[in-house]
């Protein structure tokens, strides 16, 4: 599964562009964040997207889990959200 990677600088309404899209060609998708400015923008673009797939009659299911990661070889924690239709 492809994850789509947010920071602090991302677009809301471009990730929520690309969330909806690899939700019509996959079904699922995977949101990475690392951060408290990036976790905001994710949360922001998956309430924008949500807005997008409502005029198809779906609605999103949205999983929060945490991952360990490597950023320049430091562990960091990550957090993923796991985007499914309901």
């Amino acid at each position: 599964m492809e994850i789509l990677r947010v920071s602090a600088n991302s677009n809301p309404k471009s990730v929520a562009g690309a969330l909806a899209a690899v939700l019509r060609e996959r079904g699922t998708a995977e949101l990475q964040a690392v951060g408290a400015g990036a976790v905001n923008q994710a949360v922001k673009a998956i309430a924008i997207c949500r807005g997008y797939v409502a005029s198809n009659g779906v609605n999103l299911v949205t999983i929060p889990a945490f991952a360990d990661i490597y950023i320049d070889g430091v562990l960091r924690t990550a957090i993923r959200f796991i985007v499914n239709p309901r």
